[in-house]
């Protein structure tokens, strides 16, 4: 943060728009104390429309309309933040920021007073890695307070700061002055943690991938199959590049559903983390389409695999930072790291049959993943297996209701279609692209990459060959 003072200050009292004279958070609504209890709607759920808007429910005060946001989002690292607010508005907001599961390592204290507090409080203490400092003072009050609070700090203090006017000559005086940052009301938590974030992110690998992760709420309710079919139609339908990695080593079926005969696994790169560099885990990725690449899993027995934590999020990690999609098979086993994971996604879904079971366990994961993402959006539902003939089966309203969710899509139970796709290790979209499961899958890939599927249209050699 520079000390110096660039340009002039004389002419910065003129009229611009003042955020704060009429604060668009004073009607802040807060969280209702049970979000779960409210009637899902009666309307069916539509697997086949475009792709609606969809909002995010946040289980605190809402600040502002969510914004999607495009690729995924990066935890930040071990940084030091010092706030110091004016508004209760903004400390409440930074609460929210601080339990967010991109915070990572970092560590946030919050202050009142603004800048004059900030003055006060780096005059006797050692500079973090990041000042926020909010003021509804005018240009030049507020350039003079910079200035003072520049002679306090260390020249690699980031510093964003919270203003009161959109300002284009002021936040140019700002930037001039060494400031990272200068936002204005109206934002949202997620807006605030994608901005550190922005200013933290490493030059060398600024990018990652939209981490998608599928897990079925018991075994046996089709969680993988709909996993594969959903990376192959992200990948092959909707155009965009995606890897699919399978993380139930001794029983993964990515291999026989993809007809592949891979020489390395997934488990390779899990047993050498270290060495699992991008070079390294392309190498050891599998080709299933120009745009789909596959991490299978080992599906052996004879070995028990007694994989760390930390093993099985690094090789994520590094596998985020060179694809724009990425698709998590997830087992159906509940441990740190499938915790950690599902938390640490982008978008969680949550597949179930209609049935008490489903219902149960759907519950609890959606329940702890919207206390522990509560900037996200929730779980979505996905029912698989919907109308087995002389099944008593929970109608799909009273499942929606009890769960918390309303179903994204329902798959109906036709068993020769994945029967048959099965044995030809073909996708659902390949074996029939007409049928109904095809359409839902589409459909919830059309939500999660933002793009219309493509018409479908075979080549001369694949309609010789009856595919």
């Amino acid at each position: 943060m520079s000390s110096e003072k660039p340009l002039h200050e004389s002419d910065f009292e003129s009229d611009f728009e003042d955020v704060f004279a009429d604060d668009p958070m004073a009607d802040l609504v807060l969280p209702k104390e049970d979000p779960i209890a409210d009637d899902v709607e009666d309307a069916p759920v539509m697997v086949d429309l475009e792709t609606p808007a969809r909002e995010v429910e946040f289980d605190q005060p809402v600040f502002s309309a969510p914004e999607d946001g495009l690729g995924g989002d990066s935890v930040l690292p071990a940084i030091s933040i010092q706030v110091f607010y004016e508004r209760d508005e903004t400390r409440l907001l930074m609460e929210v920021c601080e339990r967010d599961r991109r915070m990572g390592r970092a560590t946030i204290e919050a202050h009142g007073g603004g800048i004059a507090s900030a003055i006060e409080y780096m005059s006797a203490n050692p500079t973090p890695n990041l000042l926020i400092i909010e003021s509804s003072a005018r240009s030049a009050q507020l350039l003079s307070e910079i200035d003072q609070l520049a002679e306090h700090c260390d020249e690699t203090v980031k510093v964003m700061v919270i203003g009161a006017i959109n300002d284009i000559s002021l936040y140019r005086q700002l930037v001039a002055r060494g400031v990272s940052e200068y936002v204005v009301p109206p934002f949202q938590p997620l807006q605030i943690l994608r901005t550190i974030s922005g200013l933290f992110a490493d030059p060398d690998a600024p990018f990652v991938g939209k981490q998608i992760s599928v897990v079925g709420a018991k075994g046996g309710v089709g969680a993988s199959t709909f996993a594969h079919n959903l990376a192959w139609a992200m990948a092959e339908n909707t155009k965009v590049n995606t890897t699919l990695v399978d993380l139930d080593l001794s029983f993964g079926t990515t291999a026989l559903d993809f007809n592949q005969e891979p020489s390395q696994t997934v488990a390779d790169a899990l047993l050498q983390p270290e060495r699992a560099d991008d070079a390294v885990i392309e190498r050891l990725l599998a080709k299933a389409s120009d745009r789909l690449s596959l991490f299978t899993a080992p599906a052996s027995i004879s070995q028990i695999m007694d994989i760390p934590d930390d093993s099985y999020l690094s090789v994520i990690e590094v596998v985020r930072r060179n694809v724009p999609f990425l698709v998590l098979d997830l087992p159906h086993v509940w441990s740190r790291w499938v915790q950690r994971t599902l938390v640490a996604s982008d978008e969680v879904i949550i597949v179930c049959q209609p049935d008490l079971a489903s219902l149960r366990n759907g519950k609890n994961y959606i329940d702890q993943l919207k206390a522990a993402r509560p900037n996200d959006n929730p779980p979505r539902l996905v029912i698989n297996m919907s109308g087995v003939p002389k099944r008593p089966e929970i109608p799909v309203k009273d499942f929606g209701a009890a769960i918390g969710v309303e179903p994204e899509v329902i798959l109906p139970f036709e068993p020769e279609l994945f029967g048959t796709a099965a044995n030809n290790g073909q996708m659902i979209s390949e074996t029939d692209g007409a049928s109904r499961s095809a359409q839902a899958i589409d459909h919830m890939a059309s939500l999660l990459t933002g793009r219309a599927v493509a018409d479908q249209q075979k080549s001369f050699i694949k309609k010789l060959l009856g595919k």
